[in-house]
Order: C-alpha cells, then structure tokens, then sequence
C-alpha cells in the first residue's frame, strides 16, 4: 500500500498538522481567493456589461500556467499519464464557461444560489464514481437538502427584484451544475486512486488538456472575435481578469487541498457556505436590497450548515464495497481495483 502524499499550500505543511488546521487553512485560502473572484466578476458581468465566459476562461487558464510555473511546477513531478485528465479537463472548462457565461443572463446572487445546490448531486454522483462508490448517513441528505431549499427560496426573492433573471441563464447553470458534480468526485478519485498526485499536478494537467476545449464554443459562437475588439477597447479589463485569476488560483488550489484531505461532499458544503457570505457581500456592496424571503431562505441555508456539523456518529462516509474478483491461482485479486482505475481514463 502506498503511503500518503504529503500535502503542502504553498509551501505551508498540511500533514504534520492536527485536522482543524488544515481545515483552518485550506479554507482560509479558499475564502479569500473566491470572495476577490466574486466582486471581480459581479463588477465585470453587471457593471461593465462584458459577457465572454469562455473567454475570460481562457485567458484565466494562461494565468495559472505562468502561477503554477512560479510554483516550480515541472512536467516531471506528473504522476497520472494524461488521458486520466482528458474526461476532468472538459468537465472543467465547460463548468468554468458555463459558469460564466450564464451571468450575462442571471444575477450574481441567483447564480450563486444556483450553484450551491451541486451539494447534492455530488453526494448522489459519489455513489457512481469508480474508485469512491460513497454513502452517506441519512442527516447529510437532510442537510444538503435544507441548503437547496434555502437556495430556492433566495433564487425565487431575487428573481422577483431583479431583471436579469433569464430562462438562458438557468439553462446554462444547469449544465455546470450537472458538470460540477462529476468534477468534484472525479477530483477525489484521482487522489484516492493514486495518492502521490499533487494539487499543482491537477491544476496543471487539468488546464493544459482544458484549454483546447474552449475553442470550439469560442469560434462557434463568435466570442473569440467579439470579446477581443471589446478587450482591446478597454485594455484595463485585461487587469482585472489577471488580478482575479490570481485570486482564483489561490482558492483553486485550496479546494483541491480541501478535496484531497476531506472529501468532495465536504467541500461542496464549505463552497456553499462561501457563496452565502459572498452574496452578502454583494448585496452590500453593491446596494441591493433584501427581502424576508432571502432572509429565510438565508436561515434555511445556516440549518443546512449546523445540521451538517452536528456530529451524528463517529464514521466517516463510507465507500460501498467493491465485489471481490478471484486470480488465477484462486485467491482474491486487484482486478477489481483495477477496473476502477481503467474506468477513470
């Protein structure tokens, strides 16, 4: 068996640390480069009325080239062959595309509310992923339920007050829910399934493989040509792009950290948790105002949260059991195992 990989944040020691600290600083990192990466975009979408999701995402994947390789970051610390990140990388792009693409079409608020639901459909993917096969007790169900149904009842309030609340919109949101789900619990079977691989490693590979895949739906629909005359008209929203593309990395490699140390579930709850204090923020900032219905869809949503922390039992969540296979000279063998891995590429 081999042994676990020891998990740094940028040049912080996760490994030799109790448990609350790593959760403490990954989730640290995680806020901060997401809350700068929420005002950035709520300013770029909704303010300067730019709406090029797949090329922002681009150019966003050239910065994490350049970050990852101030990281020293070589080909030769990869230690997954590259067609195990064909099937994340498109998953990833068109998460990110879609993502933010729909703003164009939704508020910030009603995209944020959208997206926290992933909660549950990576709870349900998990149990289908090879390498996880999970199970989870019946009180996280609940919870991540009463986080949907928070985020329902904030998304119905804000779609009331706001114009910008599209049927195109939700469509597209949809299908980077849809692609969230699968991201995360592939993520995690990737550290499981080979412990050695690093969070720069998944970036790394995850971006490379990616990049080409934003090119179709660039060309296709027009975007490349449009989102460049209006760059190039306001150079200074190239600034911002990279200013929140560094922010991005920051909490990207933490979510990997939280991934590979706690889970996809369990990230997908902290990443809830963010866009809750992420929505206050933009409604302060950006002076809108709340409704009873946000604040109880907001108490559903702090619930959902509490519920999950409440300690229940002692285990952690479970991995359905994988059927034994018999080797030829009749005992019990790895084939299993490998037929999990073979599936993931």
């Amino acid at each position: 068996m081999k042994e676990e990989q020891s998990r740094t944040l940028f040049g912080i020691s996760l490994s030799d640390r109790p448990t609350w600290q790593q959760f403490l600083i990954c989730t640290s990192g995680f806020f901060f480069g997401y809350l700068v990466n929420g005002v950035c975009e709520e300013y770029v979408y909704n303010r300067l009325q730019f709406s090029f999701g797949w090329y922002f995402t681009f150019i966003q994947g050239f910065v994490y080239l350049f970050l990852i390789y101030l990281q020293g970051f070589t080909t030769k610390h990869i230690v997954n062959p590259m067609r195990t990140y064909v099937k994340l990388s498109a998953v990833l792009m068109g998460s990110h595309g879609l993502t933010k693409g729909s703003l164009a079409y939704l508020n910030y608020p009603a995209q944020i509310m959208f997206k926290s639901t992933k909660v549950l459909p990576v709870m349900i993917m998990g149990a289908f992923i090879p390498g996880l096969r999970r199970k989870y007790p019946v009180h996280e169900y609940i919870s991540a339920f009463l986080l949907v149904l928070g985020l329902i009842l904030f998304t119905l309030a804000d779609a009331q007050m706001s114009p910008n609340f599209g049927m195109i919109g939700i469509l597209m949101i949809s299908g980077a829910l849809i692609m969230d789900a699968f991201l995360g619990n592939l993520q995690e079977a990737i550290f499981t399934m080979n412990p050695e691989t690093t969070q720069m490693e998944m970036l790394f590979c995850s971006t490379v493989v990616g990049l080409p895949f934003l090119f179709v739906p660039m060309v296709l629909t027009g975007e490349l040509f449009r989102a460049w005359t209006a760059c190039s008209q306001h150079p200074y929203v190239y600034g911002v792009l990279v200013f929140e593309a560094m922010a991005t990395f920051i909490g990207q490699v933490s979510v990997l950290s939280l991934i590979a140390l706690f889970g996809a579930a369990t990230t997908a709850l902290i990443t809830t948790a963010r866009k809750g204090v992420t929505l206050l923020l933009s409604y302060l900032i950006f002076t809108k105002p709340l409704t009873e219905q946000h604040g109880s869809g907001l108490l559903l949503i702090a619930m959902g949260i509490v519920l999950k922390m409440v300690p229940m039992d002692s285990k952690p969540p479970s991995k359905i059991p994988a059927r034994p296979t018999i080797r030829n000279d009749g005992g019990e063998g790895d084939r299993g195992d490998e037929e999990e891995r073979k599936s993931l590429v």
